[in-house]
């Protein structure tokens, strides 16, 4: 692979992973301007640089040097206990941390999360461009749909499917002070 392949690889791993040029900065230590150099194919990084960035893209090295590049995988196995937390929607204001579970599966159709709730300011309704399919695995949940009037009380083992661009918010119920859940979001494109 030349360095060119190396540059463009890079940037296909990051965009794969839904991770932004900031978000891969972040991770590996780098600063922005860096990683947008190396992906521009205007900086030629070093080989311990290019370590840095595949271990932050939870890349084996090799693959970045294959004949076929990094290609889809059929399967990729984790734990749901071993998630990468991204920041998403102002979450971490909010009490609610996001781990990626399936961030190393380069081309998914779903993105599944692991969300941790504790005690802070409620968020506003929010929207996402996706379905979404949610089950509350710890704790109890107070769930608004389209209006505050409009309020789930989520219990262990309650699912909500939620279908693209439905204003929701959620928050702690009262006495509860930490609450986890898994999240699927289906990827917009697939609903064209």
């Amino acid at each position: 692979m030349n360095l060119l392949e190396l540059s463009q690889t890079i940037r296909k791993v990051r965009q794969a992973q839904g991770l932004t040029v900031e978000q891969l900065a972040q991770k590996s230590g780098f600063s922005k301007g860096f990683i947008s150099q190396v992906e521009n194919f205007r900086q030629t990084p070093s080989l311990k640089a290019i370590v840095r960035i595949a271990e932050a893209l939870g890349m084996p090295l090799g693959a970045f040097f294959s004949e076929d590049g990094v290609k889809d995988s059929e399967y990729t196995l984790g734990n749901i206990n071993e998630g990468e937390e991204i920041p998403r929607n102002e979450g971490n204001e909010h009490g609610i941390r996001y781990s990626a579970l399936a961030f190393r599966q380069i081309g998914r159709r779903m993105d599944p999360f692991v969300i941790d709730y504790t005690p802070a300011t409620p968020r506003e309704f929010m929207r996402h461009d996706s379905d979404e399919f949610f089950v509350l695995l710890e704790g109890k949940l107070k769930y608004f749909l389209i209006e505050d009037r409009n309020c789930h009380t989520m219990q262990t083992g309650d699912t909500l499917y939620l279908k693209a661009n439905v204003p929701h918010r959620v928050e702690l119920a009262e006495g509860c002070t930490h609450a986890r859940g898994l999240v699927v979001y289906s990827d917009p494109k697939l609903m064209d």
